[in-house]
């Protein structure tokens, strides 16, 4: 009877820990006090992971992104000027109280972590995938990503890096930029892959994933 009675207390402790740890990082959100770093480590990391390596595709690695790129996102998200479905199911609210020394707190974070990038595994894709990245495909008037975003894919104070990029990630926000305008910041996109294929989108993804941080 004991023993049930110290595990219960301790199931209790333990959850009445995770609550309050909820509480907190809700508080935290709506705190102009509390720094970025922590929001990233706390709020941020639930998604896109404490170093900005995201496990999952849907979400975006922030790892070593551009930091002036990440603090524009940041505040297109917020002045809901950027409306993709993920903006407005998580970001419209989660960057609803930000104030822009946290957004630039959280930026300055984030770009500071080391990118994972993917292994090789298809020779052939990566190939090809590299071959457009590097030179564009002349037959359908599509330029070579690299002129913006550079020859490493590390990207600049306007355009993203998309390095080491979760390769299904980087399908979807092709598609969005071929077939809609929920993102108007990037209207140069829609120019660019207006006429790029399935295939060549998940050949230049897959070879973006694998680029390394240097």
């Amino acid at each position: 009877m004991k023993t049930a009675s110290i595990a219960l207390t301790l199931i209790l402790t333990i959850v009445g820990m995770g609550c309050s740890t909820t509480a907190e990082r809700s508080r935290n959100l709506a705190d102009p006090s509390v720094s970025g770093k922590t929001l990233a480590q706390q709020v941020c990391s639930n998604c896109h992971g404490i170093d900005g390596n995201s496990v999952n595709p849907n979400f975006p690695k922030l790892a070593g992104q551009q930091k002036e790129y990440m603090i524009a996102q940041l505040k297109q998200f917020k002045s809901h000027n950027r409306f993709d479905p993920p903006g407005f199911e998580y970001m419209w609210g989660l960057s609803r109280s930000l104030t822009d020394k946290q957004i630039e707190e959280l930026a300055t974070y984030f770009s500071r972590q080391k990118s994972l990038a993917d292994k090789p595994d298809d020779a052939k894709r990566e190939g090809n995938g590299r071959d457009i990245f590097e030179h564009g495909v002349a037959a359908q008037s599509i330029p070579a990503c690299s002129t913006c975003h550079g020859m490493e894919a590390a990207g600049n104070s306007t355009f993203p890096r998309l390095a080491g990029q979760h390769a299904d990630y980087t399908v979807k926000q092709l598609n969005m930029f071929q077939r809609t305008g929920e993102r108007p910041e990037g209207a140069i996109m829609k120019v660019i892959v207006h006429d790029l294929t399935p295939d060549s989108m998940e050949n230049v993804a897959a070879y973006l994933a694998t680029l390394s941080t240097k």
